[in-house]
């Protein structure tokens, strides 16, 4: 490799994705992966790989688990990744042949989602900034998730903007979840009542257009039917496409009825 990197996991109970990821990272020569005390066979697992330096730390929120992660991260680059993603050959191939400028803060990559394998044609799952300097950057909260902000010249911490010079890598990583439909129900239900209450707690006018459509409760639902299946085309992916948007609606779903549960206790 070109760049001096560490690949960085977050892993909790994923015995049932943790070995196709790290197969994809063969190539980097340390992984850390920073487990939330899995009670499945996640540390097994990630312990048979040589690379794979196992750590364990109580979940709190994601942002402070990244932030922990990275404190453990000696390197200048670090490639933080999903325990259900799976980095492309073609972008193995990329990071390795990296030669960044001094003022390029990080790359960020697009996905290919896919059902059991399957992939689809699109997906309302955005590009992210998965490699970067880890003394350029750090997590913070961001309603259910955590979003990756930049240090400014004063060191102050910022959402990044053009100006920090985001590359785009062309490989593109696989997201593939194959744990159980009980264990992503329970996963959206948490997600969606930390979700309501980030969204009741924002300004409207701070939201972006989709979150103010979710705010107004049960319109995001039908919205995402139309343009998952029609606007992007998830019709003519078959049964994994259908899949792929009955998950997305009935996310929007438990959101709206997270919200109206969340308003009648704030009348209280």
């Amino acid at each position: 490799m070109t760049i001096d990197t560490t690949a960085l996991v977050l892993t909790y109970n994923e015995d049932a994705n943790i070995r196709r990821t790290l197969d994809s990272l063969t190539w980097v020569p340390k992984i850390i992966i920073l487990d939330s005390f899995s009670t499945d066979a996640t540390a097994e697992i990630a312990r048979s790989f040589s690379n794979v330096e196992f750590r364990q730390r109580a979940f709190d929120t994601h942002a402070n688990q990244w932030n922990a992660g990275l404190d453990h991260v000696a390197t200048e680059w670090v490639l933080t990744l999903d325990a259900d993603y799976e980095v492309s050959p073609e972008l193995q191939e990329e990071i390795a042949k990296l030669h960044p400028p001094a003022d390029v803060t990080g790359y960020s990559a697009e996905f290919v989602y896919r059902i059991f394998g399957h992939p689809l044609r699109a997906s309302s799952y955005p590009p992210r900034v998965v490699l970067f300097r880890k003394s350029q950057a750090r997590y913070v909260d961001d309603g259910h998730t955590q979003t990756l902000w930049i240090k400014a010249a004063s060191h102050e911490l910022r959402p990044p903007k053009d100006s920090d010079r985001i590359g785009k890598l062309s490989g593109k990583i696989y997201h593939d979840d194959r744990k159980s439909l009980s264990h992503w129900i329970q996963a959206q239900d948490r997600y969606a009542t930390i979700e309501a209450r980030h969204l009741l707690a924002t300004p409207l006018e701070k939201l972006k257009f989709q979150d103010r459509l979710r705010r107004k409760v049960f319109f995001a639902a039908p919205a995402m039917f139309v343009y998952l299946l029609f606007a992007r085309g998830l019709i003519l992916d078959g049964w994994p496409g259908w899949f792929y948007v009955a998950q997305r609606c009935i996310a929007e779903l438990l959101l709206s009825m997270r919200l109206l549960i969340e308003r009648e206790k704030l009348k209280n």
